[in-house]
């Protein structure tokens, strides 16, 4: 009978209220900090108002339908919404396992299907040059390769530092969030084969940068440290956004660079089971996502990703230096010694 009155007890707690607890006992240590800033975004927005008075045990599935509807006649977009009921379902979890309720409401609540609303459009090399040398430093030209040639997520590229480079490969461990280091979008770990173009790009930085210590970010913000998100934001406004509007690629994300990593492996024909290991996807997402692009190149074994970057730097270069167009200013030299000066590195 204590245990009856106790679980009466826990059930007459409200959704506000219990949720201030899963707070503090959940979302503080197992979520990372960009998730949590967006869930407190979402709690104070869209769900406290709607539903933070109702007790647990009066939260049915009728209700959640209720407010599903709600967020759509008030014009809440469906991503948001999508969103919010997640994080509904997160909390009523939670409570199913600590014995506030019996059932999750929000689980056989019917949700929209999410689609995809555009098709990716990977960059081709000749693109991610243009972009790399209207940036306005070897630091910022380094990052759009590391999206573009590695397929890294910007935060996993922003986690890295020199001793997660190898001789062939790059280590992808950790990912940046809010200026702190956290596991992966995936929470896996994963090798990213480097072509020697990029290899070369991260030796050069790392010559300019004055070999530093192993435990220092490879792309580090301008007091020597991680980017913080505020960093990030000047980031792509004061350097991405320009050079991608002076490269004729207006709209573009840097997230959107690493559909080219994956784009240059279906060329060279790589199997999907490697294409998905390599750009921490599952092998069923990267159908989905590049669908499209494994029908343009049909199985067909193409050029090598590295001979294709190679020679559209080489293009680029050339056609960037003609007296109209003014680039990032590039210390290598002429176009013939620039051409030896990377095969030397490669």
């Amino acid at each position: 009978q204590l245990g009856d009155l106790t679980y009466l007890e826990h059930t007459k707690q409200t959704l506000d209220e219990f949720a201030r607890e899963w707070w503090e006992r959940y979302a503080t240590t197992e979520l990372a900090p960009r998730t949590q800033k967006l869930y407190a975004q979402l709690w104070d927005r869209h769900i406290l108002p709607r539903l933070g008075t109702q007790q647990l045990r009066q939260l049915t599935p009728n209700l959640v339908a209720g407010f599903q509807e709600d967020l759509r006649i008030a014009g809440v977009g469906e991503p948001t919404i999508r969103k919010a009921l997640a994080l509904l379902q997160s909390v009523c979890r939670e409570a199913v396992t600590w014995g506030r309720i019996t059932a999750n409401p929000v689980k056989p609540v019917k949700k929209r299907s999410q689609h995809r609303t555009r098709s990716v459009r990977p960059l081709m090399p000749e693109a991610v040059e243009r972009l790399r040398l209207y940036t306005s430093s070897e630091r910022d030209a380094t990052l759009i390769s590391l999206l573009a040639y590695a397929g890294l997520r910007p935060s996993e590229a922003l986690a890295l530092t020199w001793a997660d480079m190898g001789e062939r490969t790059i280590l992808v461990e950790r990912a940046l969030s809010l200026g702190e280091i956290k596991e992966t979008k995936t929470r896996s770990t994963r090798t990213v084969k480097m072509t020697g173009s990029l290899k070369a790009d991260l030796h050069k930085l790392k010559i300019l940068n004055g070999i530093p210590n192993q435990d220092t970010p490879i792309i580090p913000a301008h007091d020597g440290g991680y980017w913080g998100d505020d960093d990030w934001r000047n980031w792509r406004r004061r350097v991405f956004q320009p050079a991608a509007k002076a490269s004729g690629l207006d709209g573009i994300r840097p997230y959107d660079l690493r559909h080219s990593f994956v784009s240059l492996l279906i060329a060279e024909g790589r199997s999907i089971v490697e294409i998905a290991r390599q750009a921490g996807h599952s092998p069923t997402m990267t159908l989905n996502t590049y669908g499209h692009v494994f029908d343009e190149h049909d199985g067909g074994l193409g050029r090598p990703a590295e001979e294709v970057i190679r020679d559209a730097r080489i293009k680029t270069k050339r056609e960037l230096r003609a007296p109209s167009v003014h680039p990032r200013t590039d210390p290598v030299g002429s176009e013939g010694d620039e051409a030896l000066h990377f095969a030397e590195l490669l």
